[in-house]
């Protein structure tokens, strides 16, 4: 009989490790890498199509109207350069190349896109 309460007392010991360790490890190394993104009109007219691409994702918008503001919340995975695209009212494509990102960034990156096809990239990150 006290072959069997020994085992007992020792085994909540083994089950709370058992359970809290994997727990524990994964609050631990788990971190998401998040970009608090702002996309403004500055152009003065209405476009369309808005793309921003990303390392490994993009989202964008069906249209923008003149001043309006867009915000995203990216999450890295990898690392390369940001891309922005869109259709001018004239109907005319727009690429302007970003800031390179890279996983272990985050804070935020405002992005003004201007008149002729040109944008300005304000990025506000760590590390």
């Amino acid at each position: 009989m006290k072959a069997w309460v020994k085992v007992w007392t020792g085994a909540p010991a083994w089950i709370l490790t058992a359970v809290l360790l994997p727990v524990l490890a994964w609050a631990a190394g788990c971190h998401s890498y998040h970009i608090e993104t702002t996309v403004e009109n500055r152009t003065g007219e209405t476009i369309r199509l808005l793309e921003v691409d990303y390392p490994s994702a993009s989202f964008g918008a069906d249209r923008l109207a003149a001043g309006a503001t867009f915000h995203y919340r990216i999450q890295l995975r990898g690392s390369g350069p940001l891309h922005v695209e869109y259709t001018a009212s004239d109907g005319r494509q727009v690429r302007v190349d970003g800031p390179v990102l890279a996983e272990p960034q985050e804070g935020q990156i405002r992005i003004v896109l201007l008149a002729g096809g040109k944008a300005e990239f304000l990025p506000q990150l760590t590390p």
